[in-house]
């Protein structure tokens, strides 16, 4: 029932900022996490940041303090500004949402998560 579309992705250089969009609509339950994952061609999804319900965040070690997580209720949206682009960076990009309450310790896991987006993609060019 819950649908994500992302939006936002490109090509930047680095050193380069971006910021990704996910519009949610279909809501049923009270309660989701969120979470920003990664994925290039032949590797598994990794968990880059999330957020919860009570609006605490993580981050991957690799993005900690050049990314931000955020949301606007007001507009169900899911934000991921991205700064300082690194080639590393580069991916396809996809939203999550997790029904209920997810622990701390299982919001990096691609499994865990209920509903995806399509993805969008980030190229970071040197």
């Amino acid at each position: 029932q819950v649908q994500l579309v992302e939006s936002g992705g490109g090509v930047v250089q680095v050193g380069g900022s971006l910021r990704l969009s996910c519009a949610g609509s279909g809501w049923e339950h009270d309660r989701y996490c969120m979470g920003w994952f990664r994925q290039t061609p032949g590797k598994d999804r990794k968990g880059v940041a999330n957020i919860d319900s009570d609006g605490t965040t993580n981050y991957a070690r690799s993005v900690k303090g050049r990314f931000t997580i955020s949301q606007d209720n007001a507009k169900n949206t899911l934000y991921l500004q991205m700064n300082s682009l690194k080639p590393e960076d580069t991916a396809t990009y996809y939203c999550a949402a997790a029904r209920g309450h997810l622990w701390v310790g299982f919001r990096f896991l691609p499994r865990y998560y209920d509903y995806w987006g399509q993805g969008t993609q980030v190229t970071v060019s040197s």
